[in-house]
């Protein structure tokens, strides 16, 4: 419970922060990078450099070291060199006499390319002046975890550890009372008030200065949430501090409109993407609309395999139009054909009966168009018709066959069976009765 209250002490001053800070240049490899102060602080202030996520060098050669850098003074500008390789990058914690993070923390700031690499060298990686460590090595939420270290490795006076919290809250970890375990060393308990799902970069300082035992970053796992209050370190909605500076390798980034220039271009990209967006789903859901009423009318239409044309009125009583009878118009009868006799005695005048009980007409195409002129055969036995004529023009044979009519059909005659009446049977007589004799 005390160490509770003693670390909501600490906090109070970057709590109660009334200034924060700006880039006021590009950070860029081994060159030189400013930064002011904006609002009432107390001074002298400082700024803390320390290295955020993984080295962009070959075989993950950590180049970068954590530095602090101190303002001249009372002045609220300061210039220091970035010594940091492009394509890296890294979180600035501005303070003043009040507290350590009392002007604010950035957010994850990316070193851009320049001409110069002489700031550092590749071949050549850093390493911590002492190192401590962590049981758990990780930080759950208001559980308690061991920090120790060895005080006969490298360590000048008491370690301090400090979080920081990248475009949030950075705080000092209060120390409590310093124990020795077997087979760790010396440390304390402490438990973090830092809410779950929080960045937190763990740095470790000693007499030397901030930074003397290196950082580890972790992100708070969930756990019990009594220590926690509305004064609980977390990550800032809104924009951190720091004003504008890039946050990735192409020159995007973050910042307050107050002190730079909006993205107009930015701004209207968005403005147009969304629009479109909005004109490409409404013209997918008129799509969908008039597919569905298109197939609707589909469904809702009559099948006519005959007659399927639009537009058709409304049915008058007739018949349609491939079911209409057409009457036959049958040639004029030459002299043959008219002769009477039997069927086969018309079978050679050009009228013949079918096995279906229809009258084929057979005959020449000169016998249809010419009705006035006898057969020949009907003709062979008189010489009343006999001309000399030239040879008779070959037609081809033409056969006509007539349907019968299709109209409605005719209901078959029902037949009706009755049992035998025995109406033909005549009766028997009765036999005469036997005579009697006295």
């Amino acid at each position: 419970m005390l160490s509770s209250y003693f670390s909501l002490l600490i906090l109070l001053p970057t709590l109660s922060s009334a200034f924060s800070f700006n880039f006021e240049s590009t950070p860029r490899q081994c060159q030189t990078l400013s930064i002011s102060i904006t609002g009432s602080g107390q001074p002298p202030y400082s700024v803390l450099i320390l290295p955020f996520g993984p080295s962009p060098l070959a075989n993950n050669t950590e180049v970068r070291k954590i530095f602090q850098s101190n303002f001249t003074g009372d002045s609220t500008s300061h210039s220091f060199l970035l010594s940091y390789p492009e394509s890296s990058q890294f979180v600035a914690v501005v303070s003043d006499s009040t507290g350590f993070g009392s002007g604010g923390t950035s957010g994850a700031v990316a070193v851009l390319s320049s001409n110069d690499s002489s700031c550092y060298n590749v071949n050549q990686g850093v390493q911590p002046d002492f190192f401590y460590s962590l049981v758990p090595n990780s930080l759950t939420q208001c559980a308690a975890t061991r920090i120790w270290w060895d005080p006969t490795a490298g360590v000048q006076g008491t370690p301090s550890f400090q979080g920081v919290i990248p475009g949030g809250q950075s705080f000092i970890v209060p120390q409590g009372s310093l124990t020795t375990v077997a087979e760790q060393g010396l440390g304390f308990n402490w438990s973090p008030s830092v809410r779950a799902g929080t960045t937190v970069v763990f740095v470790a300082s000693d007499d030397r200065g901030p930074g003397t035992g290196g950082s580890s970053t972790y992100i708070v796992n969930f756990g019990d949430n009594g220590c926690l209050n509305d004064q609980s370190p977390s990550s800032t909605a809104g924009n951190p501090a720091g004003g504008s500076y890039p946050t990735s390798t192409s020159g995007a980034g973050v910042g307050n409109s107050d002190t730079h220039h909006t993205d107009v271009g930015a701004i209207v990209g968005g403005v147009i993407g969304g629009l479109v967006g909005l004109v490409s789903i409404l013209l997918i859901v008129l799509f969908f609309i008039r597919r569905n009423r298109f197939h609707k009318s589909q469904n809702s239409r009559p099948v006519d395999l005959l007659n399927d044309q639009e537009g058709d009125g409304e049915p008058d009583g007739n018949l349609p139009q491939y079911y209409r009878p057409e009457p036959f118009i049958v040639p004029d009868p030459t002299v043959s054909s008219s002769y009477g006799g039997d069927p086969e005695t018309r079978t050679t005048t050009g009228l013949r009966p079918s096995l279906d009980g229809r009258s084929r007409y057979s005959g020449t195409t000169a016998d249809l168009l010419r009705p006035d002129t006898p057969d020949r055969s009907a003709t062979s036995g008189s010489t009343a018709y006999m001309r000399k004529s030239p040879a008779p023009p070959s037609f081809r044979p033409v056969n006509i066959i007539q349907h019968d009519d299709a109209g409605p059909s005719e209901d078959a005659p029902e037949t009706i069976e009755l049992p035998p009446a025995y109406t033909h049977i005549k009766r028997e007589p009765h036999p005469p009765a036997p005579e009697t004799t006295d």
